[in-house]
């Protein structure tokens, strides 16, 4: 195992490249159960057909748990947006025609999504008050079990000039409300400044899906306050303004 050649740097993770692998190796701390959780969630992705990274074992590299994957060569869509901003248009088009096609797919061994954002919602340090109405709107949502990602960003989508693509960083997959995934990207959008990106993929994503747009922004209370357990202060005050819970009645 080569851990010469590093390719990303994230907060409690090391990602490197060896050949045909990708190896993400996890600070010492980091939670063995999530680890082991992470790989189990790729391996009942595998078994669907889209184009994802497949577990070639879970193992330890210099004393830490390491999780190696197939590589997948190319461009993010992010990179391609950079590179090409005429074409910023074409490569939304596409990002959310790969979303949907995730949401086409059930993967029933996976967690539940409600479970996950309740478990989050509370673990939170927003007031009892609060925690409750987030709570008591997360149970008024419809029950589904599509396979959300959980971490849709133009980041994790590599796309190819022919139009194939690939999907990374599975870590949050679970099953369950479509329009969640869809706010969680939203979201996304708008912590990495990109408001009018934001919308425009908002309104593209509620076009292709048939899905109100007010049904989305139901859920943005809630994704909101599920990333606010991450404490990061850049973050807290966009996310307040969503966790407001009044706002989309």
């Amino acid at each position: 195992m080569n851990l010469q050649n590093m390719i990303a740097k994230r907060t409690s993770k090391a990602i490197y490249r060896d050949g045909n692998n990708v190896i993400k190796v996890f600070d010492e701390n980091y939670s063995k159960a999530d680890i082991l959780n992470e790989a189990l969630n790729l391996a009942r992705v595998e078994e669907t057909d889209l184009p994802i990274p497949q577990v070639v074992e879970v193992t330890k590299a210099d004393g830490k748990w390491a999780i190696v994957t197939t590589f997948i060569e190319g461009k993010t869509i992010t990179q391609l947006m950079k590179d090409h901003p005429e074409r910023t248009d074409e490569y939304l088009e596409k990002f959310v025609d790969i979303q949907l096609e995730i949401h086409s797919k059930t993967v029933p061994l996976l967690n539940k999504l409600k479970d996950k954002m309740n478990r989050k919602i509370s673990s939170t340090q927003l007031d009892a008050t609060i925690r409750y109405e987030l709570h008591t709107r997360l149970e008024s949502m419809p029950k589904h079990t599509k396979l959300c990602h959980g971490d849709f960003s133009t980041g994790n989508v590599i796309l190819h000039e022919d139009g194939s693509y690939g999907i990374l960083d599975w870590a949050h997959a679970t099953q369950g409300n479509a329009s969640a995934d869809a706010a969680r990207t939203y979201l996304l959008f708008c912590l990495a400044e990109k408001e009018k990106l934001a919308d425009k993929y908002l309104n593209l994503f509620c076009k292709k899906s048939d899905t109100a747009k007010q049904y989305v922004q139901k859920w943005l209370p809630i994704v909101a306050a599920s990333q606010s357990v991450k404490d990061k202060s850049e973050e807290k005050e966009l996310l307040m303004k969503w966790v407001n819970v009044v706002e989309y009645e």
